[in-house]
């Protein structure tokens, strides 16, 4: 119930402003964040690979209203790359980007019909622009032997989203994007991606969306979760089980069995700071394990829809307030 409450409390700058300012805060988004700088996450990437894990960066940030924080944005990741570069981990330590923090709703993109997606040309200004900022991000990543990971947002920007996805694979087919199990349309986008041989991180889905495009009771997401697993884990891609739900995490081993899939073809994520145990089992039974590691000082909405997803999260969240007041 809770769960909807604090995704609508992420868009609100009042309790940007409140959550910041609490006495407990800092301790509990050091839970989820790796850092503010890039200077702080280097350590925490070198740690997870000395365990046998691997990293998914994302410098965390979405609402933009710029070109030039799009710009910021995008040199943000260019310098991740530079740190990475010295590292030398390849594949292991790849990206993770949100399309609207290289500007694609300035302006907003084109509506189109939901289900559907096109060129280009379909999108005007801001589909140019984050195509422009991400694409240097994406040279610049498979010049070090690694990739980028396109971030789901809300369902308003999803058509856009693949749309860029494509045009990038034409040259870096390595490219991947996320779906998210709790929209309706997410089973067809699942053909086609796997069809397509697409890297595709699977995920329940983190955003308040309307009754009207997404599912709203957690056994319906779960089941949906499964089917398009099913779908990925079938098809000629290459999946990525994003999730901390043990029920699923076995069921994902199960249909890579049923599926003829190789450890190495396929691996599961989770986020940094939940888990942790989990990480490594997996990773210690020959599972590739990848670990969503988020930083930067622009936090607010991401640390949010962690408290969201999980009421544990939130308690933990309200006892640390209790214990610093």
């Amino acid at each position: 119930m809770l769960g909807p409450v604090i995704l609508a409390a992420s868009r609100s700058d009042k309790m940007r402003r409140f959550v910041s300012a609490a006495p407990g805060t800092k301790q509990v988004v050091a839970r989820f964040i790796a850092g503010e700088t890039v200077d702080q996450v280097i350590p925490v990437v070198r740690d997870a690979a000395a365990a046998g894990l691997e990293v998914t960066l994302d410098v965390v940030g979405e609402d933009i209203t710029t070109t030039e924080q799009a710009a910021a944005a995008r040199d943000a990741y260019l310098e991740l790359i530079e740190h990475l570069k010295e590292l030398e981990l390849g594949a292991r330590a790849e990206m993770s980007v949100k399309l609207s923090m290289f500007g694609l709703s300035l302006p907003l993109p084109t509506t189109l019909d939901q289900g559907s997606f096109g060129p280009a040309a379909a999108f005007p200004g801001g589909h140019d622009l984050a195509l422009a900022n991400v694409r240097p991000v994406v040279e610049a990543a498979a010049a070090i032997g690694t990739t980028v990971t396109l971030d789901a947002e809300d369902h308003t920007t999803l058509d856009a989203m693949f749309a860029i996805h494509e045009e990038l694979r034409k040259d870096f087919p390595q490219t991947g994007c996320v779906i998210q199990a709790y929209l309706y349309r997410t089973e067809d986008d699942a053909r086609r991606l796997a069809a397509n041989g697409s890297r595709v991180r699977l995920v329940k889905g983190a955003y308040k969306e309307p009754a009207s495009v997404a599912m709203q009771d957690k056994g319906e997401i779960d089941k949906a979760y499964v089917r398009i697993l099913r779908i990925l884990m079938e098809g000629s891609g290459y999946p990525m089980i994003g999730s901390h739900d043990p029920r699923l995490i076995a069921i994902g081993q199960e249909l890579a069995r049923s599926a003829g899939r190789k450890l190495d073809e396929y691996e599961f994520q989770m986020l940094y700071g939940i888990r942790s145990d989990e990480q490594v089992r997996l990773a210690a039974e020959g599972h590739r394990m990848r670990v969503y590691t988020a930083y930067g000082t622009d936090w607010y909405g991401y640390f949010m829809r962690r408290l969201a997803e999980k009421p544990a999260n939130l308690l933990f969240f309200v006892r640390s307030l209790i214990t610093k007041n």
